[in-house]
């Protein structure tokens, strides 16, 4: 479970570094860049809760194997394309299939622990596949620098195959079978509705600063909201006349829970957004190599795994939600002396170091608000709701990191343009600074404590009874 998960969530991150190959390859500009990595997270985020129900409904096993096995082979895909229209192409398909994996490797272990032995197995596999995000850029810049064989940045792909394929021999063999349930329906209406909505809104994103802001770029994100509302009403009326929705309703109407997606989209949009700027902003700005500007992203990595550390192990219990306001505010004052280093930067003698301490800082901001966010906004749903709730909450992270992409990307390659690329970097921190800001006006509406731990672990006995727990964040 853990190879397959980690695998799945390395490829977010892991073609962040590989910007100026693809570009040399493929001739692919700011936009195909935005498309190759804000896309894989586009469609794993929209096609997560329908992942959940086809485990629900197919069986746990079975969804796992063929989403491996899907994830396996568009990586291939990936790897061998020919241009930079079939990778974009080939990356969304990538995160569909992840979006089939991800939910299955949870709800699996769900199925086959129990009690304070699935507590001590979620104590392993949370912090493992926090590693995947935190490793991505290191390993993809490590061997796009490294060229083995020649294969560039083909081999970030290429690299899934030896794991998937033993990933795939060893779950055949060991994962237990248990069957799903013909009756659980797949609400197609409502995977339709909010696949759509969250295309048109990252579309114009991506494109709108390429083209100067065309009237349909603003007409797409229109309707987007306009679809948006129209799943909420669908799946409300789709609850009342018996049926299963992908959401449910009641979840929608607790104010503390709608406001935390909020939350969750303004936080990891911002981060993710930060992170890609960063990543750019060494290679292209300061002529960094992928595995330079790979390990460039460590201290922002090492202050994350610090706050995480220190918040989860007290600060959370002690303070509740005043956790929540501490890391924003770190990871102001992280962006506050990011800027005042950028400014007395000499380009002649450049290093990392001189931006260290102001990325540490900024990441363990973050790490206190990752460790903590999931937990207090599932303090406001019924024990019942938390696998519905908690699946919901990953969806949006994703497509929150999606629009990231877009929205930060747009805003450095404006400014990279002109050359001037530490004024782009310097955009991309007042537009952090306003999410974070926003961020921090929402964490007075949620609750004060956080859910127990072993409520959050879905072990309760009520939680037990939930079907769609196969979602739950660790």
């Amino acid at each position: 479970m853990i190879t397959a998960e980690i695998m799945d969530l390395l490829d977010a991150s892991i073609v962040n570094v590989a910007g100026p190959d693809l570009e040399k390859s493929l001739g692919a500009g700011p936009v195909g860049l935005q498309w190759v990595i804000g896309g894989y997270a586009l469609t794993l985020g929209a096609g997560l809760i329908v992942g959940g129900r086809l485990g629900d409904r197919y069986g746990r096993r079975r969804m796992f194997l063929i989403g491996l096995a899907a994830f396996t082979a568009s990586s291939l895909l990936c790897a061998i394309a020919p241009n930079i229209e079939s990778l974009i192409a080939f990356r969304l398909l990538q995160g569909t299939a992840g979006a089939m994996l991800l939910p299955q490797g949870l709800g699996l272990l769900r199925e086959n622990f129990s009690g304070p032995e699935l507590t001590r197995v979620f104590a392993i596999f949370g912090p493992v596949l926090g590693l995947g995000g935190i490793i991505g850029p290191v390993l993809g810049g490590f061997l796009i620098e490294g060229d083995f064989f020649g294969l560039g940045w083909r081999s970030v792909f290429l690299i899934n195959l030896p794991i998937g394929i033993a990933a795939l021999i060893v779950a055949a063999k060991f994962v237990p079978d248990k069957a799903g349930s013909r009756t659980v329906r797949v609400d197609i209406t409502g995977a339709t509705l909010i696949v759509a909505s969250c295309a048109l809104l990252v579309l114009p994103l991506n494109q709108g600063q390429e083209d100067g802001w065309p009237l349909w770029t603003w007409l797409s994100m229109a309707a987007s909201a306009i679809g948006f509302a129209l799943f909420a009403l669908q799946q409300r009326r789709t609850a009342a006349a018996g049926r299963e929705p992908l959401v449910a309703p009641a979840l929608l109407r607790k104010p503390a829970f709608t406001v935390g997606l909020g939350g969750i989209a303004l936080f990891f949009g911002g981060l993710i957004g930060t992170q890609l700027v960063l990543t750019l902003y060494l290679q292209i700005g300061r002529q960094f190599t992928a595995g330079e500007a790979g390990l460039g992203n460590l201290p922002l990595a090492v202050g994350t795994a610090i706050g995480g550390a220190v918040s989860g192990a007290f600060l959370a219990n002690r303070l509740g939600r005043g956790v929540l306001q501490i890391g924003p505010l770190g990871q102001l004052a992280g962006a506050a002396v990011l800027w005042f280093e950028l400014d007395g930067l000499d380009s002649a003698t450049f290093s990392i170091w001189d931006i260290v301490p102001g990325m540490t800082l900024a990441g363990i901001g973050a790490g206190m608000v990752i460790a903590a966010l999931f937990s207090f906004i599932l303090a406001a749903v019924d024990d019942h709701e938390i696998g519905s709730a908690s699946g919901v909450l990953t969806a949006v992270q994703a497509v929150g990191g999606s629009v990231g992409v877009a929205v930060f990307g747009s805003v450095f390659f404006d400014q990279v343009k002109t050359g001037d690329f530490t004024t782009g970097f310097h955009h991309a921190l007042i537009v952090q600074a306003g999410l974070l800001m926003a961020f921090l006006a929402i964490t007075f509406l949620l609750p004060k404590k956080s859910r127990p731990d072993d409520e959050q672990h879905g072990i309760t006995p009520e939680a037990s009874l939930d079907s769609d727990a196969e979602h739950l964040t660790v």
